[in-house]
């Protein structure tokens, strides 16, 4: 059974849920979710690994200070954590803002991540250099939370309306989130620094996540280690051209889209993530 359990790393206490026996595997959530998105993969990669789901920087139960956002620190947080858990690399799946924390620990620390997969995402500085009227329309949301202040006043009045927008829009099967799941992440939400540090992750996209991403694009470095992109066949990153991008940035890229699926991946469709993170992490792939 998964066990609830607090670990002081990096200056901050981290919630993390564990579960299993076996390799490292830790799983990163995104925004506006908190670990409680993995509870329907936990239990079948715990057959096989040692899987860790903590909350991040600002997120869930996990501790809220007022900066440390940028990737970089966030991914400082996980290594730091599964040293302390005993573990000298694990494999990394990451979703959403998780996924940018996950790319920027294989940048960081190849040594520490065996493995690489990032679910429903383009990496940040190719966010930013594709941005065009499309995309702009429908990743609005990048730039209404890097504004100062405002987001948080107008989005604590209805906390659980703001949510609810992006579950209802970037969901396809909307029987994977089911309303006990979609209260829990308002009920995460509606704590105290719970909004202001979630639009603290996207203030550090720009400049400084991008500033980091542009240094190593320009020295050359890539993701080394294997790594699979695997994304929604409704949404944005559907558009775009996923393999050649990836190519980009990792050495060893596999890449699959899940179909009937919208940006939730591991609650719209488990089983299909399931397969794919089976056949990713078996032992002598």
């Amino acid at each position: 059974m998964p066990s609830d359990e607090v670990a002081l790393v990096n200056g901050l206490r981290v919630h993390y849920t564990t579960a299993g026996s076996g390799p490292g595997l830790v799983l990163l959530h995104g925004w506006p979710q908190t670990s409680h998105c993995w509870r329907k993969l936990i239990p079948e990669l715990a057959r096989t690994h040692t899987v860790i789901a903590p909350d991040l920087r600002g997120y869930g139960r996990t501790d809220k200070p007022r900066d440390g956002y940028d990737k970089r620190t966030m991914a400082a947080d996980m290594a730091e954590l599964v040293a302390a858990l005993g573990f000298d690399s694990v494999s990394v799946v990451g979703h959403d803002r998780g996924a940018r924390v996950a790319h920027r620990w294989g940048l960081d620390r190849p040594d520490q991540v065996d493995r690489l997969a990032l679910l429903d995402i383009v990496p940040t500085r190719e966010m930013w250099r594709l941005m065009n009227t499309e995309a702009g329309t429908a990743y609005w949301h990048w730039f209404f939370h890097l504004q100062p202040d405002l987001p948080e006043r107008l989005v604590g009045n209805d906390v659980a309306g703001y949510l609810g927008y992006f579950f209802e829009r970037w969901t396809v099967n909307r029987h994977g989130l089911e309303t006990s799941a979609i209260e829990e992440y308002v009920r995460a939400f509606s704590a105290p620094g719970a909004l202001r540090a979630g639009f603290d992750d996207y203030r550090a996209s720009f400049p400084l996540d991008s500033e980091h991403d542009d240094a190593d694009a320009e020295a050359g470095r890539k993701l080394t280690m294997p790594v699979l992109a695997l994304w929604g066949s409704a949404g944005l990153p559907a558009k775009l051209p996923m393999r050649e991008i990836w190519r980009d940035y990792a050495e060893h890229p596999t890449c699959a889209e899940i179909a009937d699926c919208g940006h939730f991946l591991a609650e719209e469709r488990p089983e299909q993530v399931l397969a794919h993170l089976r056949e990713f992490l078996a032992p002598g792939r």
